[in-house]
């Protein structure tokens, strides 16, 4: 029977490769010719460490992964990253940039450790006075900090980092879900890390990305889970490894190969953004949240235009109808959001485009 036809705009998980779903089906029946499903099989049979090092070669290529750096995985998703920060490189002041809901979670996990420590950890700039509607500018990075960290995507109310900063102290970014969207200087980076689930691959898996000779520079303990050089001596295999979240990454980034790499898939991105941002601008129904010059290429969020707000839950029926999925927004700030990641195909974004065209004109034709 045919699967229904939808739109996937799931902020994550989300909507992945159609070549990267089958192969992982094909995984779970028999897993490389083995006779086992990839649940099944050692994380320490030959089979499963060419995976893993199929993984670790496709990251290093796709981003132009220096020699000075390691990619490594772990359990946990960017909230697990929060705590690898703090543990691995706080030793006396930490920075944060405050830009939504998952950045100021983070600075949250570096204030508690700091204050365990008698150390410091300070929100340089803000932009929750504006309700997160913008990245903040205009602030000086102390120098004194140990590192400075950054979001570099907000989720839930759509702004972005689109450039990679310059920094005069360690720079460590969440790139959970704009990572493999656009290309990056990985050498600007002390660490770059993330959850898997928006851009390379389902829920279940976390990424980093890590300077080597950043480490050993903190005198407190580090736990062994914690520790970002077990993750590096252990090649990712300190303790099991979540294998299938592994292997679904693995598809994933061999279909970003596939597409021309991250420089073609960037290109597309900005066309599916533009596509979307332009008609908000042009309706007269909807009107976008973030600054404009602050807006996300992977979360669109708008909401129903002044007047018109008794219209979002019709609207929401009206394109739930036409097929599209996970366009409600966040609950802490309602509207739609629209997640548009690199495997979300631009026949959907064009129908989510015509679904609010369609309803522009349904409404209007009421109201003559």
């Amino acid at each position: 029977m045919d699967m229904k036809t939808v739109h996937n705009f799931n902020a994550g998980p989300c909507v992945l490769p159609k070549p990267a779903v089958e192969a992982a089906i094909e995984a779970l029946k028999d897993f490389s010719g083995t006779g086992m499903s990839v649940i099944e099989v050692s994380h320490r049979s030959k089979a499963w460490e060419a995976v893993m090092d199929e993984c670790r070669s496709l990251w290093k290529e796709l981003l132009n992964i220096p020699d000075t750096h390691e990619v490594v995985f772990f359990g946990g998703g960017a909230s697990m990253g929060f705590l690898y920060a703090a543990m691995n490189f706080l030793e006396r002041k930490a920075g944060y940039l405050d830009t939504g809901v998952w950045a100021k979670k983070a600075f949250k996990e570096a204030k508690g450790f700091a204050d365990s420590k008698g150390s410091e950890a300070v929100v340089v700039a803000s932009s929750a006075d504006r309700a997160y509607s913008c990245i903040p500018k205009d602030y000086e990075i102390p120098s004194d900090l140990d590192y400075f960290h950054i979001t570099t995507n907000n989720t839930i109310y759509g702004t972005e980092i689109p450039c990679d900063i310059d920094c005069p102290v360690p720079l460590i970014a969440d790139m959970s879900s704009d990572i493999m969207s656009r290309p990056v200087d990985v050498s600007k980076y002390a660490v770059i890390y993330g959850g898997a689930q928006k851009n390379v691959g389902t829920a279940g898996v976390a990424f980093a990305i890590v300077r080597r000779d950043a480490l050993g520079k903190v005198s407190h303990y580090i736990p062994t889970m914690l520790n970002f050089q077990s993750l590096i001596d252990g090649k990712s295999m300190y303790n099991t490894p979540p294998v299938f979240p592994i292997f679904v990454m693995k598809e994933t980034l061999k279909w970003l190969k596939a597409q021309g790499g991250v420089e073609e898939i960037h290109k597309v991105n900005k066309w599916k953004a533009a596509l979307l941002y332009e008609e908000i601008d042009r309706n007269s129904l909807f009107v976008g949240t973030a600054a404009t010059k602050d807006r996300s290429d992977m979360n669109v969020c708008f909401v129903m235009a002044p007047g018109y707000e008794h219209l979002e839950n019709d609207f929401l029926d009206f394109a739930t109808e036409r097929g599209m999925v996970g366009i409600k927004g966040h609950r802490s700030v309602g509207g739609f959001r629209a997640s548009i990641y690199n495997a979300c195909p631009v026949e959907s974004v064009q129908a989510l485009v015509d679904a609010m065209r369609e309803f522009e004109d349904f409404v209007f034709e009421e109201n003559e």
